[in-house]
């Protein structure tokens, strides 16, 4: 097998092995957030189906994928929920523990969770 130098182009997506595994991390980062004393009250009565659905894209999207959401769609997925800062840090918190523990590099998980937080102030809607 013999590697040239299309290896270097590739996106964060495409080396973490596309939405088949970025399902799987998405899925991992719920069940920890289901389970956060912060976290968990945001999700009751929420499609959890759909909503994985979504967030795989999402973290597709920041990880060069095929997919896209504009600040004014994640603003308006967000805007009735009471997102402060404290909640927000405990969301980036549990899906960079849970990135890296799907063996995403450093460097990578940082790439990620600058990319996330690039987007607080249209996920945060309470004292921002």
């Amino acid at each position: 097998f013999h590697r040239t130098t299309q290896t270097m182009a590739r996106t964060l997506f495409e080396t973490y092995g596309g939405f088949a595994q970025i399902s799987k991390v998405v899925m991992a980062f719920y069940d920890k957030a289901l389970d956060s004393d912060i976290l968990g009250p945001y999700f009751d009565d929420i499609d959890m189906r759909q909503l994985i659905d979504h967030q795989t894209k999402f973290i597709a999207s920041v990880m060069g994928g095929p997919a896209s959401f504009s600040n004014d769609a994640l603003r308006e997925v967000h805007a009735g929920l009471n997102i402060d800062r404290p909640s927000f840090e405990e969301m980036a918190r549990v899906l960079a523990e849970t990135l890296a523990e799907f063996n995403m590099k450093a460097e990578d998980v940082s790439t990620v969770m600058a990319q996330i937080e690039a987007r607080a102030p249209v996920i945060i809607t309470v004292g921002s």
